[in-house]
């Protein structure tokens, strides 16, 4: 234990010398920054968002608060950082479908996902997993198909709202399937996660992040894996094609942004310094331990992203036949 004290010590230094060898923009910061996330607390958002802040505020010397802010599918928290004054002191920790997802789903969306935000970087990936509560019921992916086949609209699927990753895993099954189930929406995956846990839904496609602790208890059990390989941290569970089911491989990422028009220089500032907290290998194992893949990009990396996945959603939410709200 005093070992692995005097090792974190040792890299929260080093990462205080990394940083204190660029020459900040206007002594930034110099004043308590908020981070927003616009889910509730304790999704896998929320975790690293916590764990960058953390980090930051060590290396920085100046508090990074988590602002929790959920509801309406980001449609709360998001206008907020959209608004806000763009100075550094506001940013924001989002999962994928905030920015990408939405601007299809949603016809009135309060916020332009490209051009009032700026990009800092990724911080994770994450896999997709289909799991259910009733293991006899539902003993493989196979028998979730053929029953949703079977009973149209019968099976119920939880997500964290509209739009949300796991709405849209649930939107490419129904797609790829040829099958219909029926939504049940919630304000973010934790409240999901609990309505499964009680029994109130038929199945989830959750985060890893966010469903490994409940695997691990046995109240939940994985089914299929929404990937291209399996994980170790679940190494039993096969992904979707190894379950007879093809061509259904999503992943999901949360990334870091600031309002739009935020001084490049602190963008740059703020790339770096998270850039060297996710490449350290304590936090990557830390993230790894818990089912998150950093991600690090450059602000015009991530910014391709988003570009391409706003695109890339659109068809597949068209494809599905889901109308706008």
């Amino acid at each position: 234990m005093h070992r692995r004290h005097r090792l974190f010590s040792l890299a929260a230094a080093l990462g205080l010398l990394a940083f204190s060898a660029h020459a900040q923009p206007s002594g930034y910061p110099n004043h308590p920054v908020k981070l927003m996330v616009a889910l509730p607390a304790g999704g896998g958002v929320d975790m690293i968002a916590r764990l960058v802040g953390q980090q930051l505020q060590v290396s920085t010397g100046q508090p990074f608060i988590v602002d929790n802010r959920a509801g309406a599918s980001g449609r709360i928290g998001l206008p907020v950082v959209a608004k806000a004054n763009p100075d550094g002191y506001t940013l924001m920790a989002s999962p994928a479908s905030f920015l990408t997802t939405n601007k299809s789903i949603f016809k009135d969306l309060p916020y332009d996902p490209q051009a009032d935000f700026a990009p800092i970087t990724k911080l994770a990936n994450q896999d997709m997993v289909l799991v259910v509560k009733d293991r006899k019921k539902f003993p493989n992916a196979a028998s979730v198909l053929a029953a949703a086949k079977a009973q149209p609209t019968i099976l119920t699927y939880a997500s964290s709202g509209e739009g949300s990753p796991q709405h849209l895993a649930a939107l490419m099954f129904e797609t790829r399937g040829q099958l219909q189930m029926t939504h049940v929406p919630y304000k973010g995956g934790a409240l999901a996660i609990n309505d499964m846990l009680g029994g109130n839904v038929d199945l989830l496609f959750a985060p890893l992040p966010e469903a490994l602790p409940h695997l691990k208890s046995g109240k939940l059990t994985a089914l299929a894996l929404m990937s291209d390989k399996r994980s170790p941290l679940i190494a039993e569970v096969p992904t979707m094609a190894e379950a007879g089911i093809p061509d259904m491989v999503m992943q999901t990422w949360i990334g870091l942004l600031a309002p739009a028009r935020t001084p490049r220089p602190i963008v740059d500032a703020l790339n770096r310094q998270v850039q060297a907290i996710l490449l350290r290998d304590d936090i990557k194992q830390q993230l790894q331990d818990v089912g998150m893949e950093v991600a690090p990009t450059t602000p015009e990396q991530f910014q391709q992203t988003i570009a391409q996945e706003i695109s890339l959603h659109a068809q597949l939410i068209k494809a599905a036949g889901l109308v706008p709200q």
